[in-house]
């Protein structure tokens, strides 16, 4: 088991998809030209291609503005930033079949926020799901895993 932690945190590192910018491991950033309001709307149409709908966008950009005030922090962090999530039934059905610990992958989220010092550049991001377990929940994990990458490589076209 041991054995296996360890394995999983050195493929973390190499985690990072060719042409992403830097991130953390386990962590997945790509960017793109454009204006963050169409990058949002080709996100969404590349996850309803996929037959699934929004469950919640968390409007994290709004809520540190917001709340900065309060906390007398003025700097703002971002021009834009939201977080899209969804779900898919198969997927996460296969997922927590698999192993009923699993549960903590599902919802699937994607980062969309842009820079106020990087104007036209939108950043896309998510979180690639730790592919542990048995041989089924490593292969569901890893099917998540590709539908993220999916919807953000169609929405990057």
């Amino acid at each position: 088991m041991r054995a296996n932690l360890i394995l999983a945190m050195m493929m973390s590192f190499a985690a990072m998809p060719v042409g992403a910018d830097a991130a953390a491991p386990g962590i997945v950033i790509h960017s793109t030209k454009g204006q963050f309001d169409e990058v949002k709307d080709r996100v969404v149409m590349a996850v309803e291609n996929r037959g699934m709908v929004l469950n919640y966008t968390a409007r994290v950009g709004d809520m540190l503005e917001r709340t900065g005030k309060d906390l007398g922090r003025e700097r703002r962090v971002y021009t834009h930033a939201e977080v899209l999530e969804f779900c898919s039934a198969t997927l996460s059905r296969d997922t927590m079949e698999a192993d009923s610990r699993n549960i903590v992958f599902c919802p699937y989220t994607i980062a969309i926020y842009a820079l106020p010092k990087e104007p036209g550049k939108v950043y896309l991001s998510y979180r690639k799901p730790v592919a542990l377990g048995s041989g089924q929940s490593i292969k569901a994990l890893r099917a998540i895993e590709k539908l993220l990458e999916d919807i953000v490589s169609e929405a990057l076209k």
